[in-house]
């Protein structure tokens, strides 16, 4: 398939899009893409060979290089083609192994995996010459970037390990308030007949308890967790289970839980959603480390029938009483260029279709 727009063209590319451009010579790569690389709407991003503790997270800014950056800030290189461990509360940068040389046409963002948010572990994508994370201007030429930092547990990571993804974008995606609720009215996008729908769907915290629990704490001093295993790893050793208690939950400083939407929410074949922050003024912690969203995630017709969010929640300085409902973050939806081949679900290998509250792909069930 070759890559060709039309003027009113809007939305995101979808997987055949994905291959698309790849084959365009869009997303030059280091190897061939694995399978289950190219997502329905995001292609998956692999660390590359060498891994950079640095001094500081950092942002290269106009006309300045992340490799420079690296230079002036790193303590040391480590090799990661047999595996190595990144420690918690320090900062690494990764070179990937794809790189971009987007049509002018074509912007992109990034955001971590699921999997990767659910473990804690802060990661965001660096290209040059940038002012932001997790941003990638429409033409944009060059190499692009991991920067990781475990925040609760040790990980072992290892050239090919998949933290990221990335999502192509053409032209505006993003449906305004007016289209939001057609779609709603139409699909039902959440279980909730007087949801707010006006600026993306309000999504809330659910704190009344799934089987008599709410959640999950994240233990300290654990073990080490393989990013790239699954189901590995006995819950009780790096998580402690919140039971439900009064519909409400006193967030401690410095922790990180695990915690579910209190609505189920679903996103159609022709759209992809992002969960964003509800507002940062509201609340003494972060909610959602990875926010994307695929089409068919918790569709009726991709196997689902709605599907809670999972929240992953860190606190910040000072103890933070949450309530039940309260809203914590919106579901924005944009449009996809096309209907992708395959969708979200079991079909594919997805982790999480049909979730209430669930770890990551890591723990044993």
């Amino acid at each position: 398939m070759t890559l060709a727009f039309n003027a009113g063209d809007q939305g995101i590319l979808p997987d055949r899009l994905i291959h698309a451009l790849a084959d365009s010579g869009a997303i030059p790569a280091a190897q061939s893409f694995v399978p289950g690389q190219v997502q329905p709407a995001s292609l998956d991003l692999r660390l590359g060979t060498v891994a950079y503790r640095v001094r500081a997270s950092f942002l290269p800014g106009p006309g300045t290089s992340v490799e420079k950056r690296i230079d002036e800030l790193k303590l040391h290189q480590i090799d990661l083609r047999d595996g190595a461990v990144l420690e918690t509360g320090c900062v690494y940068i990764v070179p990937l192994m794809e790189s971009l040389a987007l049509p002018p046409e074509i912007a992109a963002s990034a955001n971590p995996k699921s999997s990767t948010g659910r473990l804690d572990v802060f990661t965001r994508v660096i290209a040059d010459g940038t002012r932001g994370f997790d941003r990638i201007e429409a033409g944009y030429h060059g190499p692009l970037y991991a920067e990781i930092s475990p925040r609760t547990f040790p990980v072992l990571v290892r050239t090919g390990s998949r933290l990221s993804q990335i999502r192509f974008r053409h032209g505006a995606a993003t449906l305004d308030a007016a289209a939001l609720r057609n779609l709603h009215a139409a699909e039902r996008l959440v279980d909730d007949d007087h949801a707010d729908v006006s600026e993306g769907i309000a999504v809330g915290v659910d704190l009344s308890g799934f089987d008599s629990l709410i959640g999950y704490r994240a233990k300290r001093h654990t073990g080490l967790i393989d990013v790239d295993q699954r189901a590995a790893y006995d819950v009780a050793e790096f998580w402690e289970p919140l039971p439900a208690q009064k519909n409400k939950l006193i967030l401690d400083p410095d922790e990180f839980y695990i915690l579910a939407s209190k609505e189920a929410v679903q996103v159609p074949p022709n759209y992809a959603a992002e969960m964003v922050p509800f507002d940062p003024l509201v609340g003494e912690f972060r909610v959602h480390y990875a926010g994307f969203f695929d089409p068919g995630f918790g569709y009726a017709g991709a196997g689902g029938k709605g599907a809670r969010a999972v929240l992953e929640v860190r606190s910040r300085e000072v103890p933070f009483i949450l309530e039940h409902g309260q809203i914590v973050g919106r579901l924005i939806y944009e449009r996809m260029l096309a209907r992708p081949d395959q969708l979200y679900g079991e079909g594919i290998g997805s982790n999480y279709q049909a979730q209430s509250l669930k770890l990551s792909k890591h723990f044993k069930a």
